[in-house]
């Protein structure tokens, strides 16, 4: 394969990607998999970030609230990023020219970054804030940053089909 549309043509030539594409079951199945698992992400994710922004549960210490919703979260992120290869690759060609795939893309790296960034920088101090009603500044920002990052990837991708 000599570019990213090559790739892109053999995964939606291929036996697997046209079954899947043209399944009257599989297809929906997987993309209804795909939102299940982006609402147990992202939708327990914002809970945790309102959380850390100081806007929710401010009884409730932040890492025991991220350490109780963490395996479903993960779980989520599972299921989303498994039924987002396998929609990719039933529908690869016709993504790549999808303008808010590129912006989706984008936006999952930076929440990704955002992700690290508290885990290497803020999580190891957690002892010292975890329990305040009002957390740290630099928390609050890092709360802030993956709400908005993740509410971009969900509004970029339910522009998917209409953009398309």
């Amino acid at each position: 394969m000599s570019t990213l549309y090559d790739l892109a043509q053999a995964l939606y030539d291929s036996d697997f990607g046209t079954a899947l594409r043209e399944s009257q079951y599989a297809f929906p199945f997987v993309e209804g998999i795909h939102l299940l698992g982006l609402s147990f992400s992202v939708g327990l994710l914002a809970i945790v970030d309102l959380r850390l922004a100081g806007i929710l549960l401010r009884d409730v210490p932040g890492l025991y609230l991220l350490r109780q919703l963490r395996p479903f979260i993960v779980g989520g992120f599972i299921a989303t990023f498994a039924t987002g290869v396998l929609l990719f690759w039933a529908m690869s060609i016709k993504l790549l020219s999808n303008p808010a795939l590129p912006v989706k893309f984008v936006f999952i790296l930076l929440a990704g970054i955002n992700f690290l960034w508290f885990e290497r920088r803020l999580a190891p101090s957690a002892g010292d804030w975890a329990e305040r009603a009002i957390l740290p500044t630099k928390v609050r920002i890092a709360g802030w940053t993956s709400l908005v990052l993740w509410s971009v990837v969900v509004m970029a991708g339910r522009l998917i089909p209409y953009l398309g």
